[in-house]
C-alpha cells in the first residue's frame, strides 16, 4: 500500500495548471480526491481525467470565508476528515507598485493569501483532532525574492511563506505537518489569465515578454517533486526553473540579488 492510498486529499484551483497536475498524481497514488475551484467547467474536465479514483468536486470562491467553512463542512461531510489539505488555488496581478490600485492589491491578497488563511483555519481543527494531516502551502520562488510588475503577487507569496514557516513551529509534536512549497517558472495559464493593471504601460509589457521566457517546467514535474516531498517528510520544496537558485542567492546574496534577479530574465 502507497503513503497516499486511501488518504482524504483536498485541492483548491484544481481546474487547471498545478492542482490539476496534483489531483491526477494523487489519483495514480491512490488518493481520495475533494477538488475544487471556482472553474466547474476546468473541474468537470479534471475529473474526467483522473479515472477511476474517487473524486467530488465542489465549487469553491478561494478568496471568501463563508465559501472555505462551506467546502470544509462538505468535504467533512462526504469524506470524514482530510488528511492532506492543498491549498492551491491563486491567480496574478501584473503591475508596479505605483501603478496597482488598492482595489486590485485587495484582489490578489483575497485570493493568494487570504485564500490560504482561510483553508488552513478550515480544516486544520479536524486534522488536530485525529493528530494526523498535511498543510500544503503553495508559495513560489517570489516568496524569496521580489521582481517588478509582481508587488502583489509578491506580497501574497511572502505572505503564505511566513504562514508556513509559523505552523512549522506551532504544530511541532502534533502529529500535523505544514509544507510550503516553492515552485519557479512553471507552465501553466496563470500569467495569460491573469489581470493587469488598468494602468500598466511599458513596465508591465516588460514583464510579459519576460515570463513567456521563463515559464518552461510543466506541472506534472512539479505535482511529483510536491508529493515525493511530503513523502520525504521536508517542509520546504523547492521545484521548477531557477528555484534552487533564487533561494540561495536570498539567503547568501540579500542585499545584491535584486539586480542579479533582472539577469536571469
Amino acid at each position: 500500500m502507497g503513503f497516499f492510498t486511501g488518504k482524504v486529499a483536498v485541492i483548491t484551483g484544481a481546474a487547471s495548471g498545478i492542482g490539476r497536475a496534483l489531483a491526477l498524481e494523487l489519483a495514480r497514488r491512490g488518493a481520495r480526491l475533494a477538488l475544487s475551484d471556482i472553474d466547474m467547467d476546468g473541474l468537470a474536465q479534471t475529473r474526467s481525467l483522473c479515472g477511476a479514483a474517487e473524486v467530488r468536486v465542489y465549487h469553491l470562491d478561494a478568496s471568501s470565508k463563508e465559501s472555505f467553512d462551506a467546502h470544509a463542512r462538505d468535504v467533512t461531510r462526504d469524506f470524514g476528515a482530510a488528511h492532506l489539505v492543498f491549498n492551491n488555488a491563486g491567480a496574478t496581478v501584473i503591475g508596479t507598485i505605483e501603478h496597482l490600485t488598492i482595489e486590485e492589491i485587495e484582489w490578489q491578497l483575497g485570493i493568494n493569501l487570504w485564500g490560504v488563511i482561510y483553508g488552513t483555519k478550515a480544516f486544520l481543527p479536524a486534522m488536530l483532532a485525529q493528530k494526523q494531516g498535511w498543510i500544503v502551502n503553495i508559495s513560489s520562488v517570489f516568496g524569496f525574492v521580489s521582481y517588478p510588475s509582481q508587488g502583489a503577487y509578491n506580497i501574497s507569496k511572502f505572505g503564505v511563506r511566513g504562514l508556513t514557516e509559523c505552523l512549522w513551529q506551532e504544530l511541532e509534536g502534533s502529529g500535523v505537518r505544514a509544507v510550503c512549497v516553492h515552485p519557479g517558472g512553471i507552465k501553466t495559464s496563470i500569467e495569460k489569465t491573469g489581470r493587469r493593471s488598468v494602468n500598466a504601460g511599458e513596465a508591465e509589457a516588460g514583464f510579459t515578454a519576460i515570463a513567456q521566457k521563463l515559464l518552461v517546467t510543466p506541472p506534472e514535474k512539479v505535482a511529483a517533486d510536491v508529493l515525493d516531498g511530503i513523502e520525504r517528510g521536508k517542509r520546504r520544496i523547492l521545484t521548477g526553473k531557477f528555484s534552487s537558485t533564487l533561494h540561495w542567492l536570498s539567503r547568501l546574496l540579500p542585499n545584491h540579488y535584486p539586480s542579479l534577479v533582472r539577469l536571469m530574465g
